[in-house]
């Protein structure tokens, strides 16, 4: 197996979700990061570098610098992940995708729909691997609902709710170095037109149209601002009608007092149901009119008989938990394949392409603008 060599722009110190691109991209022996511009401070630029082994000669003072020094060279980066605040996405994505980069992306992936519809177009021109990352669809059991739906064991899906709420925002004190790696969210400049449902109800959006496989076609949304009257949404609930006839309720929340990271996923068709929770998320329950309920654990072997995406992304065997970091490094074990496919000239089969990618990045916006729209307006139902 080729070794992938990864570039970094994010992840500093003190920051959150970069650590753990770097923890999870590394857990298959598959990458090797190589080079990053971790912060804009250049002591702390440093010392991330040699914290994680990045040579001083590809830790680079700009984004900017690394995109150019890194095409540069004759033992370049394979790919760059892209794990900065939201505003950078777009121009640090085109960026590395004009300069023959494959692109790993925090998600949102862009501020505006125009933006996402661009970095798509440039995916299929430049012929890149784009990965977009949406976590939760990396989970084995949300991998196994989705295939059980797509097989009919559900039947017919006719409501779905899911919910995503957090008590984050609750007496926020910014001097705390989790509280202050929020504070960004709430500025439109850095965060875009949504807080809450740009951050946390994007990943619900995503979660049910993976899960069903149907398009969320129209929302009726009501967002709130509880901790900043005058700011970004830190609240929101909303009504979807689903392709296929599908109704839906997605509520997401910061200001959730006493909430962790509650996501959790109901999908009822006319023979069944399932249950899906990211806080216990290695059970995945199916539930029936006048059947005792179902439970299904990771990486069993009737799993195996159902969902082949599902053990390939469990590690460790059956009654040991696998979680959030397992998430991101699915995503990266089905992303890196598919770079090593393309860069040899094949085609990806379809287990490697099994991972968020710019067309999700296009439904995310298209999302956020829907239900911002539709709020504005007083709560109305709006196309996405």
């Amino acid at each position: 197996m080729k070794k992938l060599k990864m570039a970094m722009i994010g992840g500093g110190v003190g920051a959150f979700i970069g650590k753990i691109h770097r923890e999870a991209v590394r857990m298959d022996g598959g990458v090797e990061v190589v080079a990053g511009m971790f912060n804009r401070d250049p002591s702390q630029n440093a010392e991330i570098a040699e914290r994680i082994g990045v040579t001083p000669d590809r830790t680079y003072p700009t984004w900017q610098a690394l995109v150019a020094g890194e095409a540069a060279l004759a033992d370049r980066a394979d790919f760059i992940a892209v794990c900065t605040p939201n505003h950078l996405h777009y121009p640090i994505a085109k960026a590395s995708l004009e300069a023959g980069f494959h692109v790993m992306c925090e998600k949102p992936m862009t501020l505006t729909v125009e933006e996402a519809n661009e970095i798509a177009d440039l995916v299929k021109r430049t012929k890149r691997v784009f990965g977009l990352m949406h976590t939760y669809t990396g989970y084995p059991m949300v991998k196994l609902a989705r295939d059980l739906v797509k097989r009919g064991d559900l039947g017919k899906i006719c409501k779905v709710t899911v919910e995503y709420c957090q008590g984050s925002f609750r007496k926020m004190d910014f001097s705390v170095p989790l509280d202050k790696r929020n504070k960004w969210k709430m500025d439109p400049k850095c965060s875009g037109k949504s807080c809450c449902m740009g951050d946390i109800g994007i990943h619900a959006a995503n979660l049910v149209e993976f899960v069903t496989g149907l398009e969320i076609r129209q929302v009726l949304a009501d967002l709130s601002s509880f901790v900043a009257p005058k700011g970004l949404d830190d609240d929101g609930n909303v009504l979807l009608r689903l392709s296929g006839g599908a109704k839906g309720v997605l509520t997401a929340s910061k200001i959730a007092t006493g909430e962790e990271n509650g996501l959790r996923l109901r999908v009822y068709g006319d023979k069944k149901g399932l249950v899906w929770m990211q806080e216990d998320p290695n059970v995945l329950r199916l539930r029936a009119q006048r059947e005792p309920e179902q439970t299904w654990k990771r990486a069993n072997p009737y799993v195996a008989e159902v969902s082949e995406a599902s053990m390939r992304a469990s590690r460790p065997p059956a009654g040991h938990p696998e979680g959030y970091i397992e998430g991101f490094a699915n995503h990266y074990l089905n992303f890196c394949d598919a770079i090593r496919a393309v860069d040899a000239g094949k085609r990806p089969t379809p287990s490697m392409l099994d991972f968020p990618n710019a067309r999700d990045g296009v439904r995310g916006l298209r999302f956020i603008d829907a239900v911002v729209a539709s709020s504005k307006a007083g709560g109305v139902w709006t196309r996405l």
